[in-house]
């Protein structure tokens, strides 16, 4: 008894989820597509081997953020910025060390020596860098406002302060 009662149950499932497919006369064509519900098989098909192919769709960024790549991936700031100009402007933050500071009437300049160079910079607070640009400029430290390419930080920017090395 218990056994025609599950196999009832198993006819009773099964026929809920078969979908009964009839033939209709196709208007414009005379041939006779499968259509199930109303949809057309042949249409649904031809649809998706549309987009099999590479053809039914396409995506645009439009200098957007590409939605399918992993946002815990970024890229390098050098790669986003293109290459770096000659001087202050081509300047990374993370290269610098402060190796002085002179107080003029106009205000207190830091002088910067980059690690891969030989070469030593002044800088005053406005000062357009690669990765970012100087806040401020006192006795003993320098503040800069660095620019992040990270899509994952709270902020575009954070402040790095470095200290004068004697």
């Amino acid at each position: 008894m218990k056994g025609l009662r599950v196999l009832a149950l198993l006819f009773l499932v099964i026929g809920l989820f078969c979908v009964p497919v009839s033939g209709q006369e196709s208007a414009d064509d005379g041939e006779e597509t499968q259509t199930v519900q109303g949809l057309d098989v042949e249409a649904i098909l031809d649809e998706d081997a549309d987009v099999y192919a590479g053809r039914g769709y396409g995506y645009d960024p439009a200098d957007r953020r590409d939605p399918f790549r992993s946002l815990a991936r970024t890229q390098p700031a050098n790669q986003l910025r293109g290459p770096r100009p000659e001087g202050k402007p081509g300047l990374g933050i993370d290269e610098l060390d402060v190796t002085g500071v002179f107080v003029l009437p106009e205000g207190p300049v830091a002088q910067v020596q980059t690690s891969a160079r030989d070469r030593s910079y002044l800088l005053r607070a406005g000062d357009k860098l690669f990765d970012g640009e100087v806040v401020s400029v006192s006795l003993q430290e320098v503040v800069f406002r660095q620019i992040l390419d990270d899509p994952t930080a709270l902020t575009p920017f954070r402040e790095v302060v470095k200290r004068l090395n004697p």
